[in-house]
């Protein structure tokens, strides 16, 4: 069993305990938030023996395997430094990092102590995300031409509620405020499918009513980005105004195309429109319909096999990474595609920066180049 350590004891922790606990290749012995309280509560509601409000303390009085860090981004270089030190594998909440200096850091310092550097990509784990991966194994879609990713930031939810009406929560202080927050969970999905040379071009503008706070109503809300490398583009669309809340990917190939639903958990083939005529754009529809049913019934199965709740994609992403620990597979996320997804980042905030100083008067913006 793999000694585990937790540094960062907000909610999202709770949900490492969980899954590390459910894969049942490590035990979790402490946890530390640097308010004493926070690392209180979990370690007693979870019964964790060990319970820090200083890293380095825990560091030096625990023998540690592997450390988790779910604390806010700025501070994830500075803990995995004293984690790779202490001979510790880390897996980081996202974002990664600040920027992708910072990541390349991180990751040389992993490579230097010999340890793995992973992080909570947890979508591409998804249901619909590992039957994605094995169509592109298989060769099923050709070659991709194309993806259309499509994200929503619910502002109303409990989390945005947190940061809209917080505005020293520590959101505000990433570079890419809102967007910097979920633009690996958008980027990461895509980022696979392209090469190292990436240009990028990016819209970003604010919708929102003024909410009496200069901070937050000084923040864009709604981005849109295309990413071009080789012959693969991508499409991108950040909202925090459509309804309903979409979390979807669409793939464009050669062969086929498919469009996966992250939310419903479905990955649906394009329809083809196979017979003449009119006649033939009747079958399109009950073959759509189909293909939705069947995906119902094996999420019931899912369900009925206690596979089919909000952290199952953890789940199935940290047994992968611990394999990589324990030396019997491959990163499940590698560091060139961790680099990458950062370097994309960046260049999306620095577009976004471009589009707010050139916003006019009526809220609109010009598309930039990054």
């Amino acid at each position: 069993m793999l000694r585990v350590g937790i540094i960062g004891c907000g909610k999202i922790a709770d949900g490492h305990v969980e899954q590390i606990r459910a894969i049942g290749r490590g035990e979790v012995v402490a946890v530390c938030d640097r308010e004493p309280l926070m690392a209180e509560q979990l370690a007693v509601r979870l019964k964790i023996p060990g319970r820090y409000d200083d890293a380095a303390e825990m560091f030096a009085k625990e023998r540690l395997d592997v450390v988790h860090i779910a604390t806010p981004p700025d501070s994830h270089l500075f803990l995995a430094k004293m984690a790779f030190a202490a001979g510790c594998h880390v897996f980081m909440e996202k974002p990664f990092a600040l920027t992708a200096a910072q990541t390349r850091e991180i990751l040389a310092l992993a490579a230097q102590a010999g340890r793995k550097a992973g992080v909570n990509y947890l979508y591409n784990y998804e249901t619909p995300g590992l039957e994605l991966e094995e169509l592109v194994k298989k060769g099923t879609l050709g070659e991709i031409v194309h993806l259309d990713t499509n994200y929503g930031y619910n502002l109303a939810g409990d989390y945005g509620l947190a940061v809209m009406t917080d505005p020293g929560h520590w959101v505000h202080r990433l570079p890419g405020k809102l967007f910097h927050n979920v633009l690996d969970h958008v980027l990461a999905k895509v980022i696979p499918f392209l090469g190292d040379e990436i240009d990028t071009r990016v819209l970003a503008f604010r919708r929102r009513g003024p909410t009496g706070s200069a901070i937050v109503d000084a923040m864009p809300d709604e981005l849109r980005f295309i990413l071009r490398s080789g012959g693969v583009t991508v499409s991108g669309n950040v909202s925090a105004h459509g309804r309903p809340v979409p979390h979807t990917l669409k793939v464009v190939g050669t062969n086929d195309s498919v469009e996966l639903d992250y939310t419903a958990r479905t990955l649906i083939q394009a329809s083809r429109w196979s017979a003449p005529s009119a006649l033939g754009r009747q079958f399109m529809a009950w073959t759509q319909a189909k293909q939705l049913a069947a995906n119902g019934r094996r999420n019931i199965t899912r369900f009925r096999k206690y596979e089919f709740h909000y952290f199952q994609c953890m789940r199935v992403l940290l047994d992968r990474f611990y394999d990589a620990v324990e030396g019997k597979g491959p990163d499940p996320i590698p560091p060139e595609q961790i680099l990458r997804v950062c370097r994309v980042i960046d260049q999306i905030v620095e577009g976004v920066d471009a589009c707010m100083a050139q916003q006019n008067g009526n809220g609109t913006a010009k598309e930039v180049a990054a």
